[in-house]
């Protein structure tokens, strides 16, 4: 008798980002004529960077002929590219990354739900709250907790991040092994600074812990004192994995490229407390179970570190943080507390009432969809998440449709 993996049967019935569509499509079967707006989901909008298209022309050209076809690539990436994110995202920061410790993927969310593979089943971990659903649900997917019960799962140490804290976890204070960050946070829209930032390489480094660092939204981080990367943290090449996306960064959501940093000195532990290297046994999973991001994807990843891929990024970047102005400004004026939208593509705002019922009123009431934050974790209730990804146009009509509803 074939069995399934019980584990499955803790999840929540469906996954966040499915209950959204469902309660649009019933909408818009209800209402035919109605225009709706999206700022819930954060998918991008506009074009890719001129650059990356004229290099993925370049490359699609190099498959047309033999002497340039590209097969198979290295799982781990081209080279050229790894030395491009190496130089361009790291060394020219202070951070020591080099181009072998970088593993291209196609898409962050693969990576931050792939990389509990490599530990224990047994380990303690800690997760924010609320938090983007993939480093929790896939937790549950391995075995990691226990039942859900009053809106929590026993088991994980969870960092409530409340307006009391800004928004920003505090370290437990019960020992874990695995801690999940995410700066710029998705979904609050929080940044973090390096002061409080080495307090989790510390506590990681003396407690043995590691720290998976989701940094997806980095780009949109315009203060020049918030750190860009953890790598710029004294200690952090031997506590910290690094995850980074050019799907926000360059609108790569539709072309799918990713990267993830894997210090060749982070250690792990077996059972009789022998140190392993994680780069090695992340290189056996990736080298096993992915195959490569295609050759055109990556030329086009590099084109975004040439100087005219770095202005034409900066432009879109600039961009969507101009709908997150618009939009902090505009749910500020109506009275309601929130933050993010200034580091980041994300506002996240106190609702005053329940988020799925917030969430109704603006589908309902405005035509405009956003994201309960409830969705996100227990201390996501009440809260909701409005994206900048969208036309300036239509960031422009949803606050004055948002404003008539409201």
């Amino acid at each position: 008798m074939i069995r399934i993996n019980d584990h499955y049967l803790k999840l929540k019935a469906s996954y966040l980002f499915s209950d959204i569509a469902k309660r649009v499509t019933a909408f818009q079967q209800s209402n035919p004529d109605r225009d709706i707006i999206r700022l819930g989901i954060g998918d991008v909008t506009r074009a890719l960077p001129q650059a990356c298209i004229d290099a993925f022309h370049a490359a699609v050209d190099d498959m047309a002929a033999e002497k340039t076809f590209r097969g198979y690539g290295p799982e781990q990436g081209y080279d050229f590219l790894r030395k491009a994110i190496a130089a361009g995202d790291y060394q020219s920061r202070g951070a020591d990354i080099d181009a072998d410790e970088i593993f291209v993927s196609d898409g962050a969310k693969c990576d931050t739900g792939n990389i509990q593979e490599l530990f224990a089943t047994d380990i303690t971990i800690a997760i924010p709250d609320p938090v983007y659903p993939v480093y929790l649900d896939t937790n549950v997917m391995a075995g990691r907790t226990g039942a859900f019960e009053g809106g929590k799962y026993q088991g994980i140490v969870y960092l409530d991040c409340t307006k009391a804290n800004n928004f920003v976890p505090e370290l437990p204070k019960t020992p874990v092994d695995l801690i999940y960050l995410c700066f710029p946070n998705n979904p609050t829209g929080t940044t973090i600074t390096k002061d409080a930032l080495k307090t989790w390489v510390d506590y990681a480094r003396d407690n043995k812990a590691l720290i998976l660092y989701d940094a997806a939204y980095e780009a949109f981080v315009t203060d020049p004192d918030l750190p860009r990367t953890i790598y710029e943290i004294e200690g952090a090449r031997e506590v910290a994995i690094e995850f980074r996306s050019f799907s926000k960064t360059a609108g790569f959501t539709g072309t799918r490229c990713a990267f993830t940093v894997v210090p060749k000195s982070l250690m792990a532990y077996d059972d009789t407390g022998k140190a392993h290297a994680v780069h090695a046994l992340w290189n056996r999973r990736h080298t096993t179970k992915f195959n490569g991001v295609s050759y055109p994807v990556q030329r086009a990843a590099e084109a975004v570190y040439s100087e005219t891929g770095k202005t034409q990024v900066r432009e879109l970047i600039d961009y969507y943080l101009k709908n997150a102005a618009l939009i902090r400004r505009e749910m500020g004026a109506l009275g309601y507390d929130l933050v993010g939208g200034d580091n980041s593509p994300y506002v996240w705002i106190d609702g005053r009432t329940d988020s799925w019922e917030f969430f109704d009123l603006l589908l309902n009431k405005a035509g405009v969809v956003c994201t309960p934050g409830a969705g996100f974790g227990a201390c996501g209730q009440g809260f909701i998440r409005i994206s900048a990804f969208n036309s300036y146009e239509n960031v422009e009509k949803a606050m004055a449709r948002i404003k008539d509803a409201l």
